[in-house]
């Protein structure tokens, strides 16, 4: 039975996601990695320095008992076994409607993964907040908040361009830095997607990451702050 929470938080109807997974793209093939074959997705994670080398995860979306749902603002909390944040509430930084989630999980060793996944990188190239006013505002000021400390020096704004992206670096600036709360960020970048014209290369995936953070003004390299991307062949996850 879909939890009274996956009700209220999924993105569509309980008996649809129930019913019917994704058919292409991320979604399809993050549902697929989830719930057929965790073990590829430790492997990536492990290879990219996101999970020690002995650790597993233990994925708590998007799973087809729940329905495959999405998780968002303090859903996405719960859903990770946080109750409340012990120095400064999701409340506080950021207003309702927040990201959400691809898939959430926990570590062996009780680290939180927070998950945005791709399989284009026409995907990852998303448009400006939609935000109201009020909200943008709001946004604009944890945005940089974030960004003083993912990349002290830079100036770019990131509310416009490349929002989506810079939105998940500000959850997880939340998370780590500012309640000091175990997590990591994974950025998981799927390879030879052909249903939806993907890259062929984790080449092609670095040199698209290499350019976002050039015009987010980041350094190239932020596993320091607990942010990974890590590389799934769609074809293990068929084969």
């Amino acid at each position: 039975m879909i939890s009274t929470l996956a009700s209220i938080t999924c993105r569509k109807t309980p008996i649809t996601t129930m019913k019917t997974p994704a058919s292409k793209g991320s979604q399809r093939w993050l549902q697929v990695a989830v719930n057929q074959t965790p073990e590829l997705l430790d492997v990536a994670l492990r290879r990219a320095g996101a999970i020690d080398r002995n650790d597993a995860v233990q994925w708590l979306s998007p799973l087809a008992a729940d329905g495959y749902c999405e998780y968002r603002d303090a859903a996405a909390l719960r859903q990770l076994g946080i109750s409340s944040l012990p120095d400064r509430s999701l409340k506080e930084f950021w207003p309702p409607r927040g990201p959400v989630w691809d898939a959430l999980g926990v570590s062996g060793k009780g680290v939180k993964i927070l998950v945005e996944a791709k399989a284009h990188i026409a995907e990852a190239a998303s448009p400006p907040s939609k935000a109201s006013s009020s909200s943008l505002e709001h946004i604009r000021r944890s945005l940089a908040e974030a960004r003083a400390w993912y990349a002290p020096k830079a100036t770019a704004e990131w509310s416009g361009n490349l929002y989506q992206y810079a939105n998940r670096l500000a959850f997880h600036y939340l998370l780590s830095r500012v309640n000091r709360i175990p997590s990591r960020l994974v950025f998981i970048d799927f390879v030879n997607a052909s249903d939806v014209g993907g890259p062929d290369s984790e080449a092609a995936w670095k040199g698209a990451t290499e350019l976002m953070h050039a015009l987010l003004g980041l350094p190239s390299d932020l596993e320091r702050f607990g942010v990974f991307h890590t590389y799934v062949d769609v074809r293990k996850l068929v084969s």
